[in-house]
């Protein structure tokens, strides 16, 4: 009989065995969103996104053996290998890009479109339209023209907003204020602002006990998570994150990323696990966390007989003049907002306004009363000061020449909305950096800093 650990070496290999399913499967995954959502005024072609968004960036592992296609009347994208897995993702209108289970050739929802009930951007005054947006300020250009002369950052947009207007911006050859660009774990922090909506509506308190029935049963520790626990990313929940560069990444044991590269119902996956740790007592970034509130915002909304897929639009973007977001999917129709979410710098550049003006769009009230002040405030779990209510925080000086109270959403390779009380600026860039983001974004921002000064 093989030991336990001679037994997990063997699963170990059938795993990485496996794994070029999954690679195949974001693979799909990123060129049908290239193409389709981020390409959709730009027409963007399958070679300029899988060379440009997949192939370059060793850490989504673009195999030399790969094919691919794109079919335009379909809509969808097929990644495959030869006499091996076959992957496809397909468009669904105004839900982008879903990766299909194998055996599926369509989604099990019905899309839904979602028209725009908003006037024309140009004829609406700023921040909800785009009229009277721009009060540039050429002291800054000099920041702006080195940040993107790092070329190795991939910057694609960069735009800085100061007391309320736009003073300088900046956009890579084919990229603009409107181009969706992918912008992964900032969907995070619209969860949190979702929240926020419902909070302020009366339908949830951040107090409260966590309304997932399946963690209810007679002696379940899972009934001491609290909502407030989920939006720290500390619920305790046993979800493995292995990250994107370890032997165990690309296989079904890291629960984490699964969402990205395996065609799951995301929200049963993150509410099926035991509880881990005792609830509060330690930050750990796993997708768990905000899942699970994903799963209850769609509880509630539904249950009061509306509809889920229009929400964050009907209730968040047409509010503060947002046109651009498409938040996908998977399969089953549940939004994948730790990742698979697309914004424009300029929706971006709102999405921060609205938390730099306490919750508050043109005097009417959006999130609840003490809900920016919660989400950035540093989480109990978090000896570092550094992450609050589904924001990233500056407590703890990690970005030295940026002043302690900024706050940002933050996705995967670079994708930030810093928001900064004290000097009453938004800085939002968009790109895919691989590597040495961190220093690259402090500098920037503590060189605007300094030209303002």
């Amino acid at each position: 009989m093989l030991n336990s650990g001679a037994m997990h070496g063997l699963l170990l290999a059938a795993a990485l065995a496996a794994s070029p399913n999954h690679q195949l499967a974001m693979a799909s995954h990123h060129l049908c969103a290239g193409v389709f959502v981020v390409g959709r005024d730009l027409k963007r072609s399958a070679e300029t996104v899988i060379d440009n968004d997949v192939r370059r960036f060793p850490v989504f592992q673009w195999g030399d053996d790969f094919e691919y296609e794109v079919d335009p009347r379909k809509k969808l994208a097929r990644v495959w290998v030869e006499g091996g897995p076959s992957w496809t993702a397909v468009y669904n209108g105004d839900q982008g890009c879903t990766i299909l289970p194998q055996g599926m050739t369509e989604v099990s929802f019905e899309p839904m479109p979602l028209p725009s009930s908003l006037p024309d951007q140009a004829s609406q005054a700023w921040p909800t339209g785009d009229m009277g947006a721009r009060s540039l300020r050429p002291e800054i250009d000099g920041a702006l023209d080195w940040a993107m002369a790092q070329t190795e950052q991939y910057t694609r947009a960069l735009v800085v907003t100061h007391r309320g207007k736009i003073i300088g911006e900046r956009y890579a050859e084919g990229f603009g204020k409107n181009t969706p660009q992918i912008s992964w774990s900032q969907g995070k922090s619209i969860t949190a602002a979702l929240i926020g909506i419902l909070v302020h509506q009366g339908e949830l308190g951040i107090d409260d006990v966590a309304p997932v029935a399946e963690w209810h049963g007679e002696g379940d520790p899972r009934r001491q998570i609290l909502v407030k626990h989920l939006l720290r990313m500390s619920s305790g929940l046993d979800y493995k994150n292995y990250g994107l560069e370890q032997e165990l990444s690309w296989t079904e044991e890291n629960e984490h990323f699964r969402g990205y590269h395996d065609a799951i119902d995301v929200f049963d996956l993150a509410i099926d696990q035991p509880l881990d740790i005792p609830p509060n007592t330690e930050f750990r970034y796993r997708n768990s966390d905000p899942l699970t509130l994903g799963r209850i915002v769609r509880q509630i909304v539904e249950g009061r007989g509306e509809d889920y897929l229009s929400f964050p639009k009907r209730s968040l973007f047409d509010r503060i003049g947002a046109r651009d977001f498409v938040l996908e999917t998977d399969a089953y129709g549940n939004f994948i907002l730790t990742g698979y979410d697309y914004g424009s710098a300029w929706d971006w550049t709102r999405f921060g306004l609205l938390h730099l003006n306490d919750g508050v769009w043109n005097g009417e009230r959006i999130l609840a009363e003490g809900f920016v002040d919660f989400v950035r405030a540093p989480a109990p779990g978090d000896p570092t000061n550094g992450y609050g209510g589904l924001f990233w925080l500056n407590r703890g000086k990690r970005w030295d020449r940026v002043p302690e109270d900024a706050y940002w959403p933050a996705g995967f390779m670079g994708q930030v909305t810093v928001v900064i009380p004290s000097e009453e600026m938004v800085v939002v860039r968009l790109g895919p950096s691989p590597s040495g983001f961190d220093p690259y974004i402090n500098e920037t921002i503590g060189r605007v800093l300094d030209a303002l000064k």
